[in-house]
């Protein structure tokens, strides 16, 4: 009797163990390497700022662990917050499912991240706070900003760069915009794709992306249906820097614009409508 009570005993703690181990979320050791490194974020600030070098021969006086220069009188002011996002890039994640994309993210070896990833499904996934730097930009540029990742925030849509999208996914990514755009006052312009960027090094989100569809809802510019025909005296690579295009490699530039508002022939080579939607684009843009 004892034997099999012992026995039961042993099988009742087993299925505790096995019950508490499949509830236990997926990335919860990731999740704590997170909030560790939030508060280590948070303990950065407080540290002694370094003095800035003006002269050899000068000493300039550290600030304190408030960021204070002893040197100076100090006068808090009440006006003043964290600083914002700008801008919103849109990724697709080249990856074959939701959970690779997901353990590429909680991986300290890929150097690599984002704010948010939506799923086929439409699910929406939030890894990092919105005030904190997402490495997902890499080397780009867009107008005179080079550093991307500290003014933007990024997207990822969990797609492999050759299959459609799908509505569900559209359908929450406009929902997860609005409230960026409303929350952070993101000018309507500034929802660009990662192709944009980085010109002949990315082409993400791809051809199939319904950018017309998001810059209906206000999210992105788009062309008119009624196209004014391009100038003779327009300089295309003009037209492209005032949007923002890096156009130091002109035929990624050209290449770039294509995937993002043509879609349907994504060459270097200029063609009547093309330069007819840049010249409208150009025309938006400098009238904002």
């Amino acid at each position: 009797m004892f034997r099999y009570f012992l026995g039961y005993t042993y099988f009742i703690l087993f299925l505790l163990f096995s019950t508490s181990c499949a509830s236990k979320k997926p990335f919860a050791e990731t999740n704590k390497v997170y909030e560790k490194q939030v508060d280590s974020l948070s303990e950065v600030i407080k540290q002694p700022l370094p003095a800035p070098q003006l002269m050899a021969a000068e000493e300039i006086p550290i600030p304190d662990i408030e960021g204070k220069r002893k040197d100076l009188e100090w006068v808090g002011t009440v006006n003043f917050n964290m600083r914002k996002p700008n801008f919103v890039i849109i990724h697709h994640t080249a990856q074959d499912s939701i959970q690779q994309t997901l353990n590429t993210f909680t991986l300290s070896r890929t150097q690599v991240s984002a704010h948010y990833v939506i799923d086929k499904k439409g699910k929406v996934y939030q890894l990092l706070n919105d005030y904190l730097r997402a490495w997902h930009a890499g080397n780009s540029r867009w107008g005179s900003v080079t550093d991307l990742n500290s003014v933007s925030l990024g997207i990822e849509m969990d797609n492999n760069g050759i299959e459609p999208y799908t509505d569900a996914q559209i359908e929450n990514l406009l929902g997860l915009l609005d409230t960026l755009k409303t929350t952070y006052n993101i000018p309507t312009e500034n929802f660009i794709g990662h192709g944009d960027i980085a010109p002949g090094r990315k082409v993400d989100p791809g051809i199939n992306f319904p950018w017309k569809r998001l810059a209906e809802k206000g999210f992105g510019l788009w062309y008119d249906d009624t196209l004014q025909t391009a100038p003779t005296s327009f300089n295309p690579l003009d037209g492209l820097r005032i949007l923002g295009y890096d156009t130091r490699n002109p035929p990624e530039a050209i290449k770039a614009f294509k995937r993002h508002y043509i879609q349907t022939e994504v060459t270097d080579e200029w063609n009547p409508f093309a330069l007819d939607v840049l010249y409208n684009l150009y025309l938006k843009k400098t009238a904002l």
